[in-house]
């Protein structure tokens, strides 16, 4: 395995007792020579082929989630990626219209937020999209299963996507699958550096190491797969029929303050008020955007019934 270029990330100072970190050296290194994945390759033959025989217990392995999408025959034609798009969504979070027609940000069949409900051209032959993997924790679970079959190591495997981020520019790796890794560090209850319990950091850790494996991996460069060296205390040996996967990352229904996009809240407002003049619904948690777009509706039928009485008075 050609191992150039890594990232390293080292201590600064040494490791004190009661440390939460679970780690004080990590070194993430791309793996080369994995090849053009078709419709039915067995990735573990693939992966194990380009770096099994370097893999020890407690690594973990970022794995683009393209590969396994080819892998599992998940390609459309082109001119049918609109239809692939609908198919995949289970609700519409937010639409808007641009210069380069209409972006819609919703959520798929697998609970994920994101633009075009993740169907993607990029990275894929001319003419076609490529649609999410059907199950990417279990598709992580094969990989760990099929890699300790091969190799006798446990390992963890974290399937990783970009999505983009509220209020924020730009996109990131983040992990939609994973199998033998703890996704969430929790570390409330614990000691912050004065020595006070912290009472809400739970560490998407996952997330975390998808985004730095995607350092070394690139968009580009024909690199799907890092090794992430380091992180032992993270994978959970033998517990990966267990361990909830990438799906403990999703935030349930009744905790997202942010179900809708501010037009589409203000929108359900505004026609709620128009219709019934109260406000009926307003505990559907559109906040400030209902709020005001229920203020709008209420007014224009309120309007509306003075001038159907001028009329009526004659």
């Amino acid at each position: 395995m050609n191992t150039a270029p890594t990232f390293t990330s080292a201590p600064a100072k040494t490791e004190q007792a009661g440390d939460s970190s679970p780690a004080r050296r990590l070194v993430i290194t791309p793996v080369r020579g994995i090849g053009e994945v078709r419709a039915g390759d067995d990735l573990v033959e693939v992966i194990g082929r380009a770096c099994g025989r370097e893999l020890r217990s407690g690594d973990i392995l970022a794995v683009t989630s393209k590969i396994v999408s080819k892998a599992e025959g998940r390609t459309v034609p082109a001119d049918q990626r609109e239809d692939a798009v609908e198919q995949e969504t289970v609700r519409l979070v937010a639409s808007r219209e641009t210069g380069n027609g209409t972006t819609r940000i919703v959520e798929n069949r697998l609970g994920i937020v994101a633009a075009a409900a993740g169907v993607d051209a990029s990275n894929t032959a001319e003419g076609t999209v490529l649609l999410l993997p059907l199950d990417p924790d279990a598709s992580a679970r094969a990989l760990c299963r099929g890699l300790k079959r091969d190799f006798g190591v446990d390992v963890g495997v974290i399937i990783t996507d970009t999505l983009g981020r509220p209020w924020r520019q730009g996109q990131t790796d983040a992990a939609i699958g994973a199998a033998g890794i703890s996704v969430l560090l929790d570390l409330r209850g614990q000691p912050d550096a004065s020595g006070r319990p912290m009472s809400a950091t739970v560490s998407a850790v996952a997330d975390e190491i998808a985004a730095a494996a995607d350092l070394v991996k690139g968009k580009a460069a024909g690199l799907p797969v890092a090794l992430v060296r380091g992180l032992d205390t993270l994978v959970t040996v033998g517990g990966m029929d267990k361990d909830p996967g990438a799906r403990a990352l999703l935030r349930p229904a009744a905790e997202d303050m942010f179900r809708q996009g501010s037009t589409e809240a203000y929108e359900d407002g505004r026609r709620s008020g128009t219709k019934s003049g109260y406000n009926a619904g307003y505990d559907d948690g559109h906040a400030a955007g209902y709020e005001d777009g229920y203020a709008a509706g209420y007014a224009a039928a309120a309007s509306e019934a003075r001038r159907r009485a001028r009329i009526s008075a004659g």
